[in-house]
């Protein structure tokens, strides 16, 4: 895992991707949530792991700055930009036809998946 790691990823906005689908909200526009899995996809679809590892989101900040209405397309571009050990830090960035809708940090730890599984339920 090197820095400047970039995937993308692209969603055609649903009824079932709005804020008042996933109760976020009560307007028919892509909700934050979504918009969130969505840099969160791009930014695993940037790493080449071992099948032994994941990795595992610990934080997201994530500024929404535009809405987007059902139909449109939105790309979300995820670029690693720094390695410290098995913490990954990407930008995220997501934009639709009209331009940028959202841009933000991410936060990713790998971990033996396994092990992760293992411990979350014995988790009590």
């Amino acid at each position: 895992m090197e820095p400047g790691a970039e995937a993308t990823v692209e969603l055609v906005v649903t009824e079932t991707d709005t804020a008042s689908s996933v109760r976020s909200g009560d307007v028919d526009v892509l909700a934050t949530p979504r918009v969130v899995a969505l840099c969160e996809e791009a930014a695993v679809a940037a790493l080449d792991l071992d099948v032994s590892l994941t990795s595992v989101g610990t934080r997201i900040v994530l500024d929404h700055l535009a809405p987007t209405v059902v139909g449109r397309r939105v790309r979300a571009v995820a670029t690693l930009e720094h390695v410290d050990g098995k913490t990954l830090s990407f930008v995220v960035e997501a934009s639709d036809e009209a331009g940028v809708i959202a841009r933000g940090t991410h936060t990713r730890v790998v971990v033996d998946r396994e092990r992760f599984v293992r411990n979350a339920r014995d988790r009590r």
